[in-house]
């Protein structure tokens, strides 16, 4: 019987190494986009913030958010490549899935606003969008704190806790909203005018409703996997 000379450290390592199961480094993408976000919606107050006062500096954080946005896409799609390549994953990979494209969703949303303003010219701002601006940082703040604390089930509490807190904060930013709308629709007597603050705050409080999604799949993660 003719014996098979066995096969070399190295090849032996290399065929081993395919059948490996493999785990994609998904909750640093998280953190990467959540850190995104929270960029972007600081760039996003800072507009409505300079907006009566500097049209350059408007421009300039404008392409901030832009630049944001497509940072952030790069991860959603290099998230998506480590899902299809991972033999194994540390979350389900539909939670994977909806995680990273709920969180893309929302600086979308903030390119959105910032895009608005733009298009429509808008040459002033008022106090109840900033407010509103603010209210989305608050949430996009807690976002990646919550994102942040995933790597541990350990941290459910403090996880659910934060949850809450951008459910509180998305409440707010209802009420904060209706009142805008009512002052608005009382008050401003330019019809133009009118259509592009409404467009401009309900952009701002879908924000944190996109921001609430994610609360929400974050909370099903670690019901399901505390």
């Amino acid at each position: 019987m003719v014996k098979c000379p066995p096969l070399s450290n190295s090849r032996n390592e290399s065929m081993f190494a395919r059948f490996m199961p493999q785990e994609g480094k998904f909750f640093e993408l998280f953190n990467a986009h959540a850190e995104q976000i929270v960029l972007g919606s600081e760039a996003l107050v800072s507009l409505l913030t300079v907006l009566n006062d500097s049209d350059e500096e408007a421009a300039k954080q404008c392409e901030i958010i832009d630049a944001l946005e497509h940072r952030a896409d790069e991860i959603t799609h290099e998230t998506m490549r480590q899902l299809h390549k991972s033999f194994i994953t540390p979350l389900d990979r539909e939670e994977i899935h909806h995680l990273i494209t709920s969180l893309d969703d929302i600086l979308d949303l903030i390119q959105d606003v910032a895009h608005t303003v733009t298009l429509y010219n808008v040459k002033h701002i008022t106090a109840e969008a900033i407010r509103l601006g603010e209210i989305c940082r608050s949430c996009c703040e807690r976002v990646r704190a919550a994102v942040a604390l995933l790597t541990s089930m350990d941290n459910g509490a403090e996880i659910l806790k934060i949850c809450f807190e951008i459910d509180q904060l998305e409440s707010a930013a209802d009420y904060e909203m209706r009142g805008a709308m009512s002052r608005l629709f009382r008050e401003e007597p330019d019809v133009r005018e009118l259509i592009k603050f409404k467009a401009i705050y309900e952009l701002l409080e879908t924000v944190t409703d996109r921001c609430e999604d994610v609360a929400n799949i974050i909370e099903g993660i670690v019901l399901e996997n505390s």
